[in-house]
């Protein structure tokens, strides 16, 4: 108790109090910060297994269980695994972990209009194990190559599976390879991959194709197989991961900041901007249409439907940005896809907006060809499996492209002649005679 006796005031009973308020206050910090942690890295989120959607059909029912991987829970790493964020993050900076080097042969192809199209070709390291010429013709997603991590790490296990695989390189995309035409790659433009999967069905006449596209690859290859039925023969099946099926349904989420949307829009376009000027000297010129107000609005450009609208547009003379994303999204073509298609996305995925993933649902509720797998947890092309921390080198994703290719190898080797792939007389003779 404090007194007066001595002219001042006694406070040696309070000092004993201040370290529990600070050791309180410390508390509450370290709640508030784990309280943060968890709600970031979503650790309350449950895991399971994908959202299948599908018509039961015969070929469905012998897909999933061929191919346990689709129906069986997914795992991501248990402390950051849950996060969207985090999974795109990792993807993007620490590409995969002990990634493999596929040593391929790079193949150039000239196109009509003068561009050079390359691609990477890497055999296979054994047997299929159905005894068949097996072929994966992949498209990366926007700015990718075949020298990215997640193509590495996708094509080092295909091959030991026993596919051959070609990739291609989106034109402009490989910083050593100069453009030798006034265009890159776009959003939807086909004509390089359907000049890879010429090339491959050329030199490879026995073998059969497996379609796998990542991201804006996912719309171009589901955007090639609709454009003409003709680019469907001898091609097994077609498998697209993440993609946003229109791009014009897709402009407007972009410019939002829910899931920080925005700002991966700011990031991508960024990136784009450095691609395009690294090819100033081809895409400036005096003999192209672009003009130096061009290159001005594209130093300021903060988007990449600025970047769309200034540059890649004009490329294929699209009069504006918003027939250019009507034409060259696949939303317009893909219900003419006829192969069996399987389409992966993640619930959590910062890019594509859950509005867009009605999609890929109501085509798999109205083509029996379909099957749409959504995730809760993977972000954009992560996909991480691991317990804790650690991923673990192959991801999901990896498994279930290669798991469902299995499965449609097997389904075709089974099938009768007549039905096999490519061979466009469906009816079989004992078909005919009952």
């Amino acid at each position: 108790m404090a007194t007066q006796d001595s002219g001042y005031y006694d406070y040696t009973i309070v000092a004993p109090e201040m370290p529990a308020m600070f050791d309180g206050m410390k508390l509450a910090a370290v709640a508030t910060v784990l309280y943060v942690i968890v709600r970031c890295l979503n650790l309350k989120s449950p895991t399971a297994a994908p959202d299948i959607t599908y018509q039961d059909t015969p070929l469905n029912r012998f897909l999933l269980k061929s191919c346990p991987i689709l129906t069986k829970e997914y795992i991501p790493p248990l402390l950051w695994g849950k996060s969207g964020h985090l999974q795109t993050a990792l993807y993007g900076k620490m590409g995969r972990v002990s990634c493999p080097h596929p040593i391929g042969l790079r193949k150039y192809l000239p196109m009509q209009d003068g561009a050079t199209a390359t691609f990477d070709l890497f055999e296979p390291m054994g047997d299929h194990r159905t005894g068949d010429d097996v072929t994966m013709v992949i498209c990366p997603g926007i700015g990718n190559h075949s020298e990215k991590h997640y193509i590495r790490t996708f094509v080092g296990h295909s091959q030991k599976e026993g596919y051959r695989c070609a990739v291609l390189n989106h034109l402009g995309a490989l910083p050593n390879i100069e453009l030798t035409s006034p265009r890159m790659f776009t959003y939807g433009c086909t004509w390089e991959f359907a000049s890879m999967v010429g090339y491959i069905k050329k030199m490879f006449p026995h073998t059969h194709l497996i379609v796998v596209g990542f991201s804006l690859g996912g719309n171009i290859v589901c955007k090639f197989l609709g454009e003409n039925r003709t680019n469907q023969e001898r091609v097994l099946c077609c498998v697209s991961v993440c993609q946003g099926y229109s791009a014009l349904r897709a402009q407007e989420t972009f410019l939002q900041w829910d899931q920080c949307r925005r700002f991966y829009n700011f990031l991508m376009a960024d990136n784009m901007k450095k691609i395009i000027l690294s090819h100033r000297g081809s895409l400036f010129g005096s003999a192209t249409k672009m003009e130096d107000a061009d290159l001005s609005r594209l130093y300021t450009a903060t988007s990449l439907m600025q970047i769309d609208e200034t540059i890649m547009r004009k490329f294929h003379g699209h009069n504006s940005l918003k027939e250019y994303y009507e034409k060259e999204s696949c939303v317009h073509y893909i219900h003419n896809v006829d192969v069996p298609l399987l389409l992966v996305n993640s619930a959590d995925d910062p890019l594509v907006h859950g509005s867009l993933l009605t999609i890929p649902r109501t085509l798999a509720e109205k083509k029996q060809n379909v099957i749409f797998a959504l995730t809760l947890h993977g972000g954009h092309l992560g996909f991480f499996e691991g317990a804790v921390l650690v991923p673990q080198p192959l991801t999901w994703m990896d498994k279930v492209i290669v798991g469902y290719a299995n499965a449609m190898c097997q389904w075709e080797k089974q099938k009768p002649p007549c039905q096999k792939s490519g061979n466009l007389n469906t009816s079989c003779p004992e078909e005919k005679a009952a």
